[in-house]
C-alpha cells in the first residue's frame, strides 16, 4: 500500500537527518567519505570534459554548415540569376550600400559628383545609401533597381535622350525619337519613381509612400514579379517595363555578376 505522500516526505527529512549526524560523529568511516568525494571530482571533471567535446564538435558542425550554405547561396544565386531563372524584384536586398558602390566603382566609370551633388548625391556611397532607403521603402530589392539604373544610364552616363539633369535613372517616359522622359527635382524623387514604377509591375500591392510615379497608374500590376520578365519580348502576358530584346535578361547578367561577385 502507498504511503500518503506527507510521511513520505517526513520520512525523507528524517533519513537525511539521520545520515547527516552520523558523518559528523565519524559513524561513516573516511575511507568512504574520501571515496565518494574523489567519484563525484570523477564525474564532474567527466561531465566537463564531455562539454568541452560537445561545445568543440557544436562549432566544427557549424563551421561545416556555414560554409556549405554560403556554396548553396552561390548556386542559388546564380540560377535565379540564369536566363532559365526566377529573381524576385520584391523581397529584402541582399546587398549592402558599400557593396553597391564597389560595384560601380569597378565599372572603371566615373561617378558624376558635380552634376548629382546639385540633386542631393554628391558621392556614390549618397547615391547608393538613398537607393538602399527608398528600397526598403517600398519591399523593392534594392540590387535589383539598382542594376536596372546602371543598365539604363551606362553606369550614370547617360548620353541617350535623358540628360543626367533629369534625375530619371531608368528611361521613365521615353519612348524613343528624342523624347526625354520625366524630369525630377532631385536625386531621391527621380529613385523613388524608379522604385514606385518596379513595384507596379511586381504587385498589386499598394505603395507605402506618397506616389511621385506620375505612370504608376499605367501599369499592368503584377505583370512583370520577375527581373527575367521586365522586357516585354520575354514576359509570359507580353507586358513589361521595355520592348528591347532580353531586357530583363540583362539585368539579371549584371545582378549575377554583382552578387556572385560579393560572395566571392
Amino acid at each position: 500500500m502507498k504511503l500518503p505522500i506527507y510521511i513520505e516526505a517526513a520520512m525523507g527529512v528524517f533519513l537525511v537527518v539521520i545520515l547527516a549526524m552520523a558523518g559528523k560523529n565519524g559513524m561513516i568511516p573516511q575511507n568512504q567519505k574520501n571515496n565518494v568525494m574523489k567519484q563525484s571530482e570523477t564525474e564532474q571533471k567527466s561531465d566537463s570534459d564531455m562539454q568541452n567535446e560537445k561545445e568543440a564538435v557544436a562549432e566544427e558542425a557549424t563551421d561545416s554548415i556555414e560554409e556549405v550554405a554560403q556554396t548553396d547561396s552561390a548556386a542559388i544565386t546564380a540560377q535565379m540569376c540564369s536566363p532559365a531563372g526566377q529573381y524576385p524584384v520584391m523581397g529584402e536586398s541582399v546587398v549592402t550600400v558599400d557593396e553597391l558602390a564597389d560595384y560601380f566603382n569597378q565599372s572603371g566609370y566615373e561617378y558624376p559628383s558635380e552634376e548629382l551633388a546639385k540633386g542631393g548625391a554628391d558621392t556614390i556611397e549618397t547615391f547608393c545609401q538613398i537607393y538602399c532607403e527608398e528600397a526598403e521603402a517600398e519591399d523593392i530589392r534594392a540590387e535589383v533597381a539598382f542594376t536596372q539604373a546602371m543598365k539604363e544610364t551606362g553606369f550614370l552616363q547617360f548620353g541617350g535622350d535623358v540628360s543626367i539633369e533629369q534625375f530619371n535613372f531608368a528611361g521613365i517616359g521615353t519612348t524613343g525619337g528624342g523624347v526625354p522622359g520625366n524630369s525630377y527635382p532631385d536625386v531621391r524623387t527621380g529613385v523613388r519613381a524608379q522604385i514606385q514604377h518596379l513595384k507596379a509591375y511586381a504587385t498589386d500591392e499598394p505603395l507605402n509612400q506618397t506616389c511621385v510615379d506620375n505612370r504608376y497608374e499605367y501599369v499592368k500590376k503584377a505583370s512583370a514579379p520577375y527581373v527575367q520578365w521586365l522586357g516585354q519580348k520575354e514576359n509570359p502576358e507580353g507586358a513589361g517595363w521595355a520592348t528591347g530584346e532580353n531586357y530583363g535578361y540583362d539585368i539579371a547578367g549584371m545582378l549575377q555578376h554583382l552578387l556572385l561577385k560579393e560572395q566571392g
